[in-house]
């Protein structure tokens, strides 16, 4: 699994003129699935995400977890993440997992989530033309592969 976390003041997921997903201070999350992806990657990925500590502390110091400030979540499936761009110009998504893997991965990612937050959490909607609109705060902006763990 590969996930961007972008820390956020504000972000939106619309959906054909309709807002799904709103919040204000926490995290966007844009998650990839691949076909070698397990349980094992979505229980890391969960636990380490809510565990990051990339808010500022009363001195300004990135110190503080989503769980410490008491932020929100929206996670939003993105099958690009997993763009091969080796040959030619026009990325291959070859190991990008096909939906009737990826969503039960996907939706399965989110509940971990919601767990390991300890509350619910905003989604945008599996396979559907997304407008997603952020205010990255900092800018903090972290990749993480769960095939790389470093």
């Amino acid at each position: 699994m590969r996930a961007v976390i972008q820390r956020v003041t504000d972000a939106s997921v619309t959906i054909s003129g309709n807002k799904v997903a709103e919040i204000n201070t926490g995290l966007l999350i844009l998650v990839g699935i691949e076909d070698a992806d397990t349980q094992e990657d979505i229980d890391w990925l969960a636990a380490k995400i809510v565990k990051l500590r990339i808010f500022g502390d009363a001195d300004g110091v990135m110190n503080l977890s989503i769980q410490d400030i008491g932020g929100d979540i929206i996670v939003v499936s993105q099958f690009t993440l997993h763009a091969a761009t080796k040959k030619g110009n026009r990325p291959s998504y070859i190991k990008a997992a096909r939906p009737e893997f990826a969503i039960p991965m996907y939706e399965e990612f989110v509940a971990r989530m919601e767990q390991e937050l300890g509350k619910k959490i905003q989604t945008g909607q599996f396979g559907a033309d997304m407008k997603v609109a952020l205010l990255n705060d900092g800018p903090v902006t972290i990749i993480i592969d769960t095939k790389n763990r470093e």
